[in-house]
């Protein structure tokens, strides 16, 4: 195989460059908004799964479960399937209802969090932070979920407008 020389494409002198295709700035939006929301939705993956395992252990204990928090828990991994399918093949309705639930499930997920009076009686409370450990660390994932949710929100709306067609001037 013959290697190319760097620089310029072979069967040219270089004074065609005008007539080249140049890629609309939207799409490379659109690539970078893509891959940006791929490591957003692994982010939140993680947390899903790591809030299932927070509401998993009470169950194994013996304690009754919070069907609230199990079904926000299995919902926002549904969502998370829904906005990688939206995002694989660039659909803006896909991606709005992964935005919605996954917004939902976010705030399920604190509600939950903030009506269980064992989680606001921990942060109140410095001086049992060594002995509620669970509760802290499981409050500490809610808020940093929360923050991974805002930049989503950010990067899907962006992502949309950029999937969207250009507005023809009138």
């Amino acid at each position: 195989m013959q290697q190319r020389k760097a620089g310029r494409p072979s069967g040219t002198d270089g004074s065609d460059f005008s007539y080249r295709m140049v890629v609309d700035s939207r799409y490379t939006k659109v690539a970078k908004g893509k891959s940006r929301l791929k490591a957003l939705i692994f982010i939140q993956g993680i947390f899903q799964l790591i809030e299932l395992l927070y509401v998993v252990l009470p169950i194994s204990k013996g304690k009754d479960p919070n069907i609230l928090a199990v079904s926000s828990s299995v919902i926002g991994l549904i969502s998370l399937l829904i906005g990688e399918l939206g995002r694989r093949r660039s659909r803006a309705g896909f991606l709005r209802f992964y935005l919605a639930v996954s917004t939902i499930t976010v705030l399920l997920s604190i509600f939950c969090a903030v009506s269980s009076s064992s989680t606001l009686e921990v942060i109140q409370n410095p001086a049992e932070w060594e002995t509620k450990k669970f509760e802290l660390i499981e409050t500490f994932v809610l808020l940093l979920g929360l923050l991974v949710q805002m930049f989503t929100i950010g990067t899907v709306i962006s992502l949309i407008s950029n999937m969207s067609p250009p507005k023809k001037a009138s």
